[in-house]
């Protein structure tokens, strides 16, 4: 007995942004799949840099204070207090041009604004977790990182990104030939582990 065909999430009809996929209630993997790409859960090998982070000591002091004077409930505090600071810091090490809600659009499936475009001779994206909410979160990631293999040209074979809620962060990956992207199994905890997650933001756009 041959399975129904299930109906299609995304519907021709209708116009999707990267925000609009973070409100769906479907699977992932499911989503993903009417794009053409396949989740897979696993630990990304990123390129990490082993140069010291210079200024990390003081970084990591500014974090900690803003974690205690300052009321994280907004995703605007968080935004502003914990993800911004460290981003900045991020550019100054590589040079990086920061794009701040940079807008791009490929076609229905696939437009909107990036919260955050990190960009030397690589790139990587960084989204807010709207509600503080990583899973769903990872979803807008995902869709955004097929968005970009479609929006740039260059040969690199893997393109990185990374959502984040401020004090957690998880990045995930996405093969261009394959069209498979990982979600790594690492979370990363501001300011428990800012030192490793700076190494591989760093290791990334260098």
């Amino acid at each position: 007995m041959t399975t129904p065909h299930r109906p299609q999430i995304l519907k021709p009809s209708e116009t999707y942004t990267f925000r609009k996929y973070f409100d769906l209630r479907f699977a992932p993997a499911d989503i993903l799949q009417e794009l053409g790409a396949t989740l897979i859960k696993s630990n990304i090998n990123f390129p990490t840099t082993n140069n010291q982070i210079t200024r990390l000591t003081d970084l990591k002091e500014r974090l900690e204070e803003a974690i205690q004077r300052v009321s994280l409930t907004s995703e605007a505090a968080r935004r502003e207090v914990l993800i911004a600071p460290i981003l900045l810091e991020i550019a100054h090490i590589t040079q990086a041009t920061i794009n701040i809600e940079y807008p791009i659009e490929i076609n229905q499936f696939l437009r909107g604004d990036l919260d955050y475009y990190l960009q030397t001779q690589h790139q990587i994206l960084v989204v807010e977790a709207k509600q503080a909410d990583l899973t769903r979160g990872f979803t807008q990631l995902a869709v955004e990182l097929i968005a970009v293999n479609e929006w740039i040209s260059g040969n690199e074979p893997i393109l990185y990104g990374a959502v984040t809620t401020g004090d957690i962060w998880q990045f995930g990956s996405f093969q261009r030939d394959e069209r498979i992207i990982t979600q790594d199994l690492m979370l990363y905890r501001v300011p428990t582990d800012l030192e490793i997650l700076m190494k591989i933001l760093v290791g990334i756009l260098n």
